[in-house]
C-alpha cells in the first residue's frame, strides 16, 4: 500500500519557521514506522533527521509524535497508524522539548531533572560481605519504574508542562519513585528537598496523559500519586 508521511521539518540553520514536507513511500501494514523513515533518508532525502539506536523499543532514543500521539517509531507499524490506501501519518517531534533539527529534540532540561532526583541508591546499611538480600515480594514494590527507558514521550505528553507550568516532570518522578519505594534505600529523605517542592510531586494534576502514551506500559501516574503519599507521610512523621 501506499501512504503519505506528513514530517515536520526544521533546520535552524535555514529556516525561519517548521514546515511539514510529505513524502510517498509503499509500506507493507507491518513494516515498522522507522523502517519507513530509513527508507526516506536512504533514498529520497539524506537530510532528514531524526534518532535510533537499538531499534527494539529498549533504548528510547526514536521517541516522537505520530498521528498526535507519542509513540516509538520502532514499536509503531504502518497498520497502527494507517488503516487504508494513500493514508497520511503526521510525524513530529516531541513536545515541551526544544528542537534541534526535524525529529530530533534537545533533552538538557530533561536529563537535568533525571539527575535532580538522585537516582541512586543511598544504602540504609552497608554489608560487610557478600549482597544485601531482598524478598522478592519486596522488589515487586518498586518494580514498575524500573522499567523506565527515559524516552521522554511522558514528558512530551504532560500537559502541565505543555502549558509551560513549572514541574520536574513525570519521567524524573518515576525514577525516584524507583528508589523511595526501594527497602535497601533511605527513601524520600535524601530527595525530599527536590520531591516535596512546589514543582515536584505535588506539581501532577493527575490527568493520566504520562500513563496512556509510556511505551513501557508504565502506571506512571499512579507512581507519582504513591510518591506524593510517601512525602506527605514523611513530612508528617518529622514534625
Amino acid at each position: 500500500m501506499n501512504i503519505v508521511l506528513r514530517i515536520k521539518r526544521y533546520n535552524p540553520e535555514t529556516d525561519e519557521a517548521a514546515r511539514f514536507q510529505d513524502f510517498t513511500i509503499a509500506a507493507e501494514p507491518a513494516d515498522r514506522l522507522l523502517d519507513c523513515l530509513m527508507l526516506i533518508k536512504r533514498t529520497m532525502d539524506g537530510t532528514l533527521s531524526f534518532r535510533k539506536s537499538c531499534a527494539h523499543g529498549v533504548c528510547g532514543s526514536d521517541a516522537m509524535t505520530i498521528n498526535g500521539v507519542e509513540r516509538l517509531a520502532c514499536k509503531t507499524l504502518v497498520q497502527d497508524v494507517a488503516e487504508e490506501e494513500g493514508a497520511v501519518v503526521t510525524v513530529e517531534p516531541l513536545r515541551s522539548l526544544p528542537v534541534q533539527r526535524d525529529l530530533m529534540v534537545d533533552y538538557t532540561r530533561f536529563f537535568e531533572a533525571y539527575r535532580v532526583v538522585k537516582p541512586f541508591l543511598f544504602p540504609v546499611a552497608k554489608v560487610e560481605e557478600g549482597e544485601n538480600i531482598q524478598a522478592p515480594e519486596v522488589r515487586k514494590k518498586f518494580d514498575d519504574p524500573t522499567k523506565c527507558i527515559l524516552c521522554a514521550s511522558c514528558q512530551s505528553a504532560c500537559p502541565v508542562i505543555v502549558e509551560g507550568k513549572d514541574f520536574l516532570g513525570p519521567a524524573a518522578i518515576v525514577q525516584a519513585a524507583r528508589f523511595v519505594f526501594d527497602s535497601r534505600d533511605e527513601g524520600i529523605a535524601p530527595r525530599l528537598d527536590v520531591l516535596g517542592a512546589p514543582n515536584g510531586a505535588e506539581a501532577c494534576e493527575g490527568h493520566f496523559e504520562c500513563t496512556r502514551v509510556c511505551p513501557r506500559g508504565i502506571k506512571v501516574t499512579k507512581n507519582i500519586n504513591l510518591t506524593k503519599r510517601a512525602v506527605k507521610q514523611f513530612k508528617e512523621k518529622d514534625d
